[in-house]
């Protein structure tokens, strides 16, 4: 492998890496503390979009994680700048929580169900029938299809719920077109994310619990990646994907030293 720059940038997701189920992972708090006191750009990373990054911020805090509102980054965030590069001031149909529609809100975005130029799907969770038939409907009068995210289960307390990928699929199986996914695994998503934070992937570390989205993503993003064994991949999973992170951990508090 070639030899890369010093890391001088992280991203981080936050599921499965820093809290779990609402509890914070071991380390967590004190890598977001030296990451904080080092000064070095750094962003937390969800692809979940029901939550605007004042909401994370608080969530966060609650349990102990001090993350700026300017270092979180949601599918949300880049599923709304996307949008405002490809068409500025257009409209949208939305399937989802504040999280998403807030952030087109603030991209100028307006909301409306009448001849919208897109259907955007995100994460929610009170998914109606209604909904699902009205972007089918719009999707077949030619709106374009916009998810999120791919992320085909998202996790709770009593197991996994179905999330953006697998309700995304009810409407490509209805309408015969397939979306476009904003989200991890896209290196769009992260790239925009290293644009906010003035980054270069030649000197950032992505790092996931995730080899399907998390690490591909780092990885097609051009960035040093870390997995953390702490979330939905583990160990003995490795070696069944067609490539590899860079760096394997037990955990966050691993890294804390590498800041």
């Amino acid at each position: 492998m070639a030899e890369r720059m010093p890391v001088e940038s992280w991203l981080t997701d936050m599921d499965g890496v820093l809290m779990h189920e609402g509890i914070p992972i071991a380390g967590a708090d004190a890598f977001i503390k030296r990451l904080r006191e080092s000064g070095k750009p750094f962003l937390v990373l969800t692809n979940n979009s029901m939550y605007t990054p004042g909401d994370l911020h608080a969530r966060l805090s609650r349990i102990g994680l001090d993350v700026p509102v300017q270092n979180i980054w949601t599918s949300a965030l880049a599923t709304a700048k996307f949008l405002d590069d490809q068409r500025p001031g257009g409209t949208a149909y939305v399937i989802g929580e504040a999280g998403l529609t807030t952030a087109l809100h603030d991209h100028g975005y307006v909301l409306s169900d009448h001849r919208p130029d897109y259907v955007v799907l995100g994460e929610t969770r009170t998914y109606s029938f209604e909904a699902l038939t009205k972007a089918i409907r719009l999707i077949e009068k030619g709106a374009r299809f916009i998810a999120t995210n791919p992320d085909e289960t998202g996790p709770s307390a009593a197991g996994p719920l179905p999330a953006t990928g697998a309700v995304s699929a009810l409407i490509t199986k209805a309408t015969g077109k397939d979306p476009y996914f904003v989200g991890k695994p896209n290196p769009l998503m992260m790239r925009a994310g290293l644009n906010q934070i003035g980054a270069h992937s030649e000197s950032t570390a992505m790092i996931g619990d995730r080899m399907d989205t998390d690490i591909l993503a780092g990885l097609e993003a051009g960035m040093e990646t870390y997995l953390v064994l702490t979330g939905l991949t583990r160990a003995d999973q490795v070696e069944r994907f067609p490539y590899r992170p860079s760096h394997i951990a037990d955990s966050i508090a691993d890294l804390v030293e590498l800041i």
